[in-house]
């Protein structure tokens, strides 16, 4: 790009989800709950698989750091947002805009990547019930946790860096409720589009191919299984992880594979709200409300006698 078509940027001004006064109030209180609700779900599932000694297994070590992921790139967004429905000025600084873009991208593809290794652990679990404490050993859980971390924190930081590198036009106001520059960077509009979805949806894309070939290996080693009883029992371990998935990569495959001629912003925010947002409230629902486990370690944790 030639220079002097760029425009040293210091700052972006947040539009937000709404600016109309009228609903404003209504849109912050609302999100508070949801985000309080993110907070303490979350962070009561992290804190009962600690203390629940039979939830010490390869399944819930990895569930425990979905809520990690889930609380983390929540908190990247929320609270800015929240602040934004109240306070006058919009603002952002350039680098803390570029923070929170790392901070959210980091979590979101740990996240993703998380999802693929809890369906592997799943297939372990399946395919081999009695060797499925020694094929997924503590070793193993950790070594898969450090590769998750570090890609999404490789894909993050290469994110960032080229988008926060690009030439930005004279206008710094993001019609979002979160650092997304890319509206607001300059360059030719048939380019723009191509380098954000090759860049962003190669990792989902990718990872969505892992888990269906997971998926796959599952569904065979369920039906191997003799009795229908077993079959039942063997597939109802995978259903709070399935419906996760489904909810997480369906979002994602709709923002970045829905045809461009039908994309609008509104359409944007709704999509980027529900990733953000709804999804962290709803995974330790779902894992909880499904999952004896979880809600015999709750029943346990209430009855525990706290003082003598």
């Amino acid at each position: 790009m030639d220079g002097k078509y760029c425009t040293s940027v210091n700052e972006f001004l947040l539009l937000g989800i709404s600016n109309n006064p009228g609903v404003k109030m209504t849109l912050f209180i609302t999100f508070l709950i949801v985000y309080l609700i993110i907070l303490v779900a979350n962070l009561g599932m992290i804190i009962l698989i600690r203390m629940g000694s039979h939830l010490h297994t390869p399944m819930y070590f990895f569930l425990s750091h979905l809520s990690f992921s889930d609380l983390c790139y929540s908190t990247a967004v929320g609270p800015r947002m929240l602040v934004g429905f109240i306070a006058k000025n919009k603002s952002i600084p350039f680098h803390g805009c570029a923070l929170q873009w790392l901070v959210f991208c980091t979590f979101v593809d740990s996240e993703c990547l998380l999802l693929a290794v809890m369906a592997f652990d799943r297939y372990k679990a399946i395919s081999n019930p009695l060797l499925y404490t020694v094929s997924m050993s503590s070793r193993l859980c950790s070594l898969l946790m450090a590769g998750v971390y570090m890609v999404a924190i490789v894909d993050a930081s290469v994110n960032t860096i080229l988008t926060f590198r690009l030439c930005f036009c004279g206008s710094n106001v993001i019609n979002r409720f979160f650092c997304d520059v890319l509206p607001v960077a300059l360059g030719p509009q048939e380019r723009q589009p191509a380098w954000h979805g090759v860049n962003a949806s190669s990792l989902y894309f990718d990872n969505f191919l892992r888990l269906f070939v997971s998926y796959c290996y599952i569904i065979l080693a369920v039906i191997k299984i003799n009795s229908a009883e077993g079959r039942f029992k063997a597939f109802s371990t995978c259903t709070s992880h399935l419906t996760a998935v489904a909810i997480f990569q369906g979002t994602l495959l709709f923002m970045y594979f829905w045809p461009s001629s039908s994309y609008s912003l509104d359409q944007d925010k709704i999509t980027s709200l529900f990733y953000t947002l709804v999804i962290p409230m709803l995974n330790p629902l779902i894992y909880s409300l499904w999952n004896k486990d979880v809600k015999d370690a709750l029943k346990n944790l209430k009855n525990k006698k706290w003082f003598y």
